[in-house]
């Protein structure tokens, strides 16, 4: 072969020094967006931010589906799904770094490796939004139902009524200034005092639901919430979509477990790991005392929203409004965080916006402000928990997991790994398809009797 002619030369120096620019301006975005911009977080981090995802709203919403299940369904859903959910997080945690010297840091990016660039993207990013929006609107309005709840409780009467639609409004407005927080390791310590609350208004909850059960128990009915076999049916399906949406942690997993640095001899899965049990541990704690305590104490009278169910000790159930006022902020921040993620990405790369403070003050605002007007406009609890559940949190909680690793880790055709993958395939996408419908029909029975911005 002869020597390259200079013209060559020039055109292939050229080519490299363009591709280096390219590489240099990737790198740049990275360091300034929020999943990939800090790497330094300790497995605790991961512990009480999955705690922060997982023991919001919809652990509240878990005696309600009790009553709608009964003692025996509802048990069953309940252990099953944590089950079931455990299981695919660990896969997704295992999946992370399964490519050497390459980070999945994004669940879409997991979803291109295995789908295809294209595919991968219009399966995963419709569903993850659908969950992340959908949830940050459900604790919009839960935060304002809280609020209302504690004002009204330390009051007892004496002050004047406000609208939820304003509880929702003022719960928001503190969403506008926490949403300029750049990343997943600067949101730490609300994170961390989301999880703290959690936990303690979980186990007030408990108890209160037990001194009121000890004494109310007798005349509690155990029979499903409605009277009639179609109200019955549909009940069921709202409740396995409630279910459904308590366990929605794995949503942000991939993108918190990208906080955690990584090298050959340690890889980020041991520190992610060890979290995730912590994690899982405490959603246990939570979930099932929760669940079986507030159903032992109301029966099918229970309220969608247990602590609105509880008036005494009245000083105890205002506190416990207020830590899930205080958990719901931070578990908001945790699923804005990959959806601020993917719309700064979007705006840079495409529409070629520049990375800065005012991008990101305008965009995340706007975000903010959408979601809290969806909350004021539709704040049906009950029936926002069984939709979105069913509809957007059962496919990327309950199976896609299990369809990636079959795709990509290839296990024996009838053998246990791949039995138990077929399983809860199975599962998830009959929740998908059945569970919308009961949230569906109870948004719709909410709405008959709603004004708007009451």
């Amino acid at each position: 072969m002869g020597t390259p002619s200079p013209p060559d030369v020039m055109d292939q120096y050229a080519e490299t020094a363009k591709e280096r620019r390219q590489e240099e301006k990737l790198k740049n975005l990275d360091d300034w967006l929020p999943i990939t911009s800090s790497r330094t977080a300790k497995w605790y981090y991961s512990a009480f931010h999955n705690v922060t995802a997982m023991v919001g709203a919809g652990v509240l919403g878990l005696p309600f589906a009790m009553s709608q299940l009964g003692w025996g369904l509802g048990t069953v859903v309940i252990v099953m799904s944590f089950v079931i959910t455990l299981y695919t997080l660990w896969q997704m945690v295992e999946m992370h770094e399964m490519v050497p010297g390459k980070r999945f840091d994004r669940y879409h990016e997991l979803g291109q490796h295995a789908f295809g660039q294209r595919l991968g993207l219009w399966i995963i990013v419709p569903q993850q939004l659908i969950v992340e929006v959908g949830t940050d609107i459900v604790y919009m309005v839960t935060g304002g139902q809280c609020l209302r709840k504690f004002h009204d409780l330390v009051c007892q009467g004496r002050c004047r009524d406000i609208r939820l639609t304003f509880w929702i409004m003022i719960f928001g407005s503190v969403h506008f200034p926490l949403s300029q927080f750049p990343n997943f390791n600067s949101i730490s310590a609300v994170s961390a005092a989301a999880a703290v609350m959690s936990l303690t208004y979980s186990m007030i909850a408990f108890f209160a639901s037990a001194v009121k059960g000890a004494h109310a128990a007798a005349a509690a009915d155990y029979g499903l919430r409605a009277s009639t076999a179609t109200g019955r049916a549909f009940g069921v399906l709202n409740a396995l979509g409630a279910v459904a949406f308590a366990y929605a942690g794995h949503n942000v997993v991939l993108e918190i477990q990208a906080t955690i640095p990584s090298t050959p001899e340690t890889p980020s899965k041991r520190p992610m790991w060890r979290g995730v049990v912590v994690a899982y541990a405490i959603v246990a704690l939570c979930y099932f005392c929760v669940a079986f305590g507030g159903y032992y104490a109301f029966g099918s009278l229970v309220e969608p929203n247990v602590l609105i169910s509880l008036e005494r000790p009245r000083w105890l159930i205002a506190a416990a409004n207020l830590m899930v006022v205080v958990h719901v902020v931070g578990s908001y921040q945790v699923y804005a965080m990959p959806v601020f993620d993917m719309i700064e990405t979007l705006l840079v790369k495409k529409h070629k916006f520049t990375p800065g403070v005012r991008l990101r003050l305008i965009a995340r605002s706007a975000y903010v402000a959408a979601t809290m007007f969806v909350g004021m406009t539709f704040p049906f609890f009950d029936g926002l928990l069984g939709f979105f559940g069913g509809f957007g949190f059962a496919p990327t909680t309950y199976y896609i997991p299990c369809i990636i690793w079959l795709m990509l880790r290839k296990p024996k055709k009838y053998g246990l790994s791949w039995s138990i993958n077929i399983i809860c395939i199975v599962i998830g996408v009959v929740l998908t398809l059945i569970s919308p419908i009961g949230g569906l029909r109870q948004i719709i029975l909410d709405a008959k009797s709603f004004k708007l911005y009451s």
